[in-house]
C-alpha cells in the first residue's frame, strides 16, 4: 500500500506495509540514516525523531499512524534556528565521542527546548532519560542543553 508522509519538508509517497515501523521507512525505503536503531523496543532513544514537533521513537511507530504527519530527522534538524543552535552546542561542548546516539538526543533536546526554553536540571533529567549513551557524555550533554538555554534567555 502507498502512504504519503512528510519528512524534512519533503513529500514522500512510500510503499510499504503499514506496520512497517518508520524506523526502516526512514532508513532502507528514503535512505536516511541518521536515525539508528538501538534497541528495537523504544528504551534507548538512539531512533528518536520529531513527530509534528514532539520527539518521538521512531523504532515502534508504524508507518500507517504518521500518514500526512510532519517527521523531522536528524538530516532535518539543522533547518530549524532552533536545531541548529542545538547541533553548535553540541560541537561547542564537544558532546559526541562514538556519536551513535546523538542524532536522538538532539531531536530530545530540541524537542525540550522548544517548549520550555528555560527548563530546569529536573526538566533537563525527565525529558532525557529515555535517551541512553553508551560513551556516558551525559555531563557534556546536560552542558550544551544548558548553553542553547542561556541563548534563548539573551
Amino acid at each position: 500500500m502507498s502512504y504519503p508522509i512528510r519528512v524534512n519538508g519533503t513529500e514522500h509517497t512510500v510503499d510499504a506495509e503499514g506496520d512497517t515501523p518508520l524506523l526502516w521507512v526512514l532508513r532502507d525505503v528514503l535512505g536516511m540514516t541518521g536515525t539508528k536503531y538501538g534497541c528495537g523496543i523504544g528504551q534507548c532513544g538512539a531512533c528518536t525523531v520529531h513527530l509534528a514537533g514532539a520527539a518521538t521513537r521512531s523504532c515502534q511507530l508504524p508507518l500507517e499512524a504518521v500518514a500526512g504527519a510532519e517527521i523531522t530527522t536528524i538530516e532535518g534538524i539543522g533547518a530549524n534556528a532552533l536545531g541548529k543552535q542545538v547541533q553548535q552546542a553540541w560541537l561547542t561542548q564537544d558532546v559526541p565521542q562514538c556519536g551513535y546516539c546523538q542524532g536522538g538526543q538532539i531531536l530530545a533536546a530540541t524537542a525540550l527546548l522548544a517548549t520550555t526554553p528555560s527548563p530546569s536540571e529536573a526538566e533537563i533529567d525527565a525529558a532525557m532519560s529515555g535517551n541512553l549513551c553508551r560513551c556516558a557524555s551525559y555531563t557534556r550533554i546536560r552542558a550544551a542543553i544548558r548553553q542553547v538555554a542561556e541563548q534563548l534567555k539573551g
